[in-house]
C-alpha cells in the first residue's frame, strides 16, 4: 500500500492506495452505507487527500462496503427532523464533496456493487464513469419520502439519461436494474459481482498507460465544454489540443508511435 500524505483515521470511509490507484470505500455497511453529515464530511476530506497526492495517485475508484449497497441513499434517520435551514446545509455539504470528485484532475470510477439510490446515485453520477455489478439497483426515490433530490440528482441524472428518462425515474421513484441502467446511460459497463473491482482496476490500469496530462485535459474539456454552444466548445477543444503540444508527453507519445514501441510518458 502507498502511504498518502495528509491521510487520517476516518470513521465512515476507508481510503487506501496501491500502484497509482486510490480506493475510497463508503464504510457504513450496517446502514447500507447511507450518507449522513459526518460521512459526507469525511468523503470531502478524503478527496482532499487524493488531490494532495496527485503525483502518486492517478485514478480514484469509489465503492461501497459490503455486498448489498454502494450507497442506499442519504441517512433518513438524520434527515427526518430537519428544518429547511438544516436541510439546505446538508445539501450544500453534499454538493461540496461531490463537486470535489468532479474537479479532481485524476480520473474517477464508481464501482457500484449494490443499491445505488438517492444520494448514492448522485455520488456515482459525480464520477467520470460507472462500472456496475449485475446485482446493482438504481433510483432517485426521494419523492416517495416527500422531497426532491437534493445532492445533484435533478441535474447530473438529466445529463446522463436525458430529461424524459430523468423525469420518469424521479417522478415515479422506481428502481431500475443494471441492464436498464446500462441501456439508458447510467452504467458504462456491467460486470459480475465477483469481478467488479477487478474490472474497475483493469480500466484504471489501462488509463494509466496513457498520457495522463492528456487524460486530465480531455476530462476537463468534456466537463467544462459540454453545455457550451458547439462553436465555443470546439474553440475550447482546439486550445486544449494545442496546449498538449507543449508537453513532453506529446513528444514521447508520437516518437514512441513512430519507433513502434510503448510510450514512457514523463507526465506519469
Amino acid at each position: 500500500m502507498t502511504e498518502l500524505t495528509g491521510t487520517k483515521d476516518f470513521q465512515n470511509v476507508l481510503l487506501e492506495a496501491k500502484d497509482g490507484i486510490a480506493t475510497l470505500t463508503i464504510n457504513r455497511p450496517k446502514s447500507l452505507n447511507a450518507l449522513n453529515s459526518d460521512t459526507l464530511t469525511e468523503i470531502g476530506e478524503a478527496l482532499d487527500v487524493v488531490k494532495t497526492n496527485e503525483d502518486s495517485v492517478k485514478v480514484l475508484i469509489i465503492t461501497g462496503s459490503g455486498e448489498k449497497a454502494f450507497v442506499a441513499g442519504a441517512d433518513i434517520s438524520q434527515m427526518r427532523d430537519m428544518n429547511s435551514i438544516e436541510a439546505a446545509e446538508l445539501s450544500k455539504l453534499a454538493h461540496n464533496s461531490f463537486g470535489k470528485i468532479e474537479n479532481l484532475k485524476q480520473f474517477t470510477i464508481a464501482a457500484v456493487n449494490g443499491y445505488c439510490l438517492g444520494g448514492g446515485l448522485e455520488l456515482a453520477s459525480s464520477c467520470d464513469i460507472r462500472i456496475v455489478s449485475e446485482k446493482a439497483k438504481f433510483g432517485q426515490p426521494e419523492v416517495t419520502l416527500g422531497i426532491v433530490p437534493g445532492f445533484g440528482g435533478t441535474q447530473r441524472l438529466t445529463r446522463l439519461v436525458g430529461r424524459g428518462k430523468a423525469k420518469e425515474m424521479i417522478a415515479t421513484g422506481t428502481m431500475i436494474d443494471a441492464k436498464e441502467a446500462y441501456r439508458v446511460g447510467i452504467a458504462d459497463e456491467v460486470a459480475a459481482p465477483e469481478e467488479l473491482i477487478n474490472k474497475a482496476t483493469e480500466i484504471a490500469q489501462t488509463i494509466m498507460k496513457n498520457g495522463l496530462i492528456a487524460v486530465g485535459m480531455a476530462k476537463y474539456v468534456i466537463d467544462r465544454a459540454a453545455d457550451l454552444p458547439l462553436d465555443t466548445a470546439i474553440d475550447f477543444e482546439t486550445q486544449m489540443w494545442a496546449q498538449t503540444f507543449a508537453t513532453e508527453d506529446q513528444t514521447e507519445g508520437m516518437t514512441a508511435f513512430l519507433e513502434k514501441r510503448h510510450a514512457n510518458f514523463p507526465g506519469k
